[in-house]
């Protein structure tokens, strides 16, 4: 009876939520509708720096992490969407895509051990005994307090891909474009193998995305030349060129009794430790220096604790930017996965006048982390990460290729195929 009312409950979700305000947040990007509801992480099983991608109809699985800040644990329960190539919500049911019942709850959960900040982690692993997928595609995961499934406090994306194609990739320095010292271009061949696909050069849609962000990615690409059953996307346009952008910018917080690099102090102030760290500088025209990085991602650690997931403590951490003057017409943000790659008040920077620079802090989980600084016009979406980064082409990225076919008679988009390439492996200059 339970079962039958909440998949009641469940249907009632679908019709209200798809009429909602918020349907487009909802679909087109991560994210966290709760504001307790922090470090979210969403990879394949193995790596938790991977896209979250797996193969259809194999032993590949997806995991969810998040931490809830509370005294209280809550009972969360988990759904997915499948969705479109551009993550609209397809247009076929629910027993279509998924085998199981539609919604489960989530079992694994901990309380946090030794730590100033008190919050419960929460783990999901799927394909699992309660769901699976039939279908290759776009889809967003829904996790929702019990019975309240219009209320839900997270969504994350991810991408169940058949394999079934083969792609080739490489990167380089642009030639049709005047600035070509602060690009990199994505040049890549689709080979179709033995599929009969009607009409490719329609039906078949290419997407790149850099280092595994969907906000400025290049999407619904048509290849420059067709035959042989390859698709071409070559040099010959600048559609396929990214800004390369710098090394990210990073700092060590896995432990509050040390100072590591960029860290200027660590106090301790109820209930928060506060980690200040080093003022930054400006690199908008310094000349391109390599360091490794985590391409804008972070993981989790803790060096005065065993388990990360439960002993890592949340901390306080206070960013710092020198600028002589504010930069009028936006607004500048920390930014990177650390907080989705989404511009809110949690990652704004303040202007001081009186210090002569930019301030954020942000409440964050012991670990190392990337960020960039990113100044965002007034009226765009999109920051623009060289006012104060810079931008070359030596830069270190990964990029990503999707490939979705739409079969003409189908109701849905299907990934038949993904790669991957890094700029140190095949940069040609």
């Amino acid at each position: 009876m339970r079962r039958l009312l909440v998949f009641f409950a469940y249907f009632l979700f679908q019709i209200s939520y798809l009429n909602g305000s918020n349907q487009e947040s909802l679909f087109y990007t991560n994210h966290i509708f709760d504001k307790r509801i922090k470090t979210v992480q969403l990879y394949k099983e193995g790596w938790n720096l991977s896209n979250p991608i797996i193969r259809l109809n194999s032993d590949e699985k997806i995991v969810l992490q998040f931490d809830l800040l509370d005294n209280q644990s809550e009972s969360y329960y988990y759904t997915f969407y499948h969705c479109d190539k551009d993550w609209n919500k397809s247009d076929i049911f629910t027993n279509d895509y998924l085998e199981g019942f539609p919604e489960n709850p989530i079992e694994d959960f901990k309380a946090s051990f030794n730590t100033t900040v008190n919050y419960f982690h929460y783990k999901l692993i799927f394909p699992n005994e309660g769901v699976n997928f039939k279908l290759s595609g776009n889809y967003v995961l829904i996790v929702y307090p019990y019975e309240k499934p219009d209320e839900p406090v997270l969504t994350q994306c991810f991408i169940i891909t058949e394999e079934i194609i083969k792609i080739d990739i490489i990167t380089h320095r642009p030639q049709m474009t005047s600035d070509n010292n602060a690009g990199q271009q994505v040049d890549f061949t689709v080979n179709l193998n033995s599929l009969d696909i009607i009409d490719p050069y329609r039906n078949i849609y290419s997407f790149i995305l850099q280092n595994g962000r969907w906000d400025t990615s290049k999407r619904n690409l048509k290849p420059d030349v067709y035959g042989d059953n390859e698709l071409k996307y070559s040099s010959l346009s600048e559609k396929n060129i990214f800004s390369g952008g710098n090394e990210f910018r990073y700092f060590d917080i896995k432990s509050i009794k040390y100072q590591s690099e960029y860290i200027q102090k660590i106090d301790y102030v109820a209930p928060y430790y506060n980690i200040y760290l080093k003022p930054s500088e400006n690199r908008e025209f310094k000349p391109y220096f390599y360091w490794q990085d985590l391409n804008g991602k972070y993981y989790i650690g803790v060096q005065e604790g065993k388990n990360p997931d439960t002993d890592a403590d949340y901390v306080n951490v206070f960013f710092t930017l020198p600028s002589t003057y504010m930069v009028t017409g936006g607004k500048m943000y920390v930014s990177g996965f650390l907080n989705s790659w989404l511009f809110n008040d949690e990652n704004l920077m303040i202007f001081n006048p009186d210090q002569g620079q930019y301030e954020c802090n942000m409440l964050l989980k012991q670990g190392w982390y990337n960020y960039e600084y990113v100044f965002l016009k007034n009226g765009d979406n999109q920051g623009i990460p060289s006012k104060f980064e810079g931008s070359h082409y030596e830069t270190e990225n990964d990029y990503l290729v999707l490939v979705y076919y739409r079969n003409p008679s189908g109701r849905y988009d299907r990934v038949i195929g993904t790669a991957t390439t890094n700029t140190l492996n095949r940069l040609s200059y």
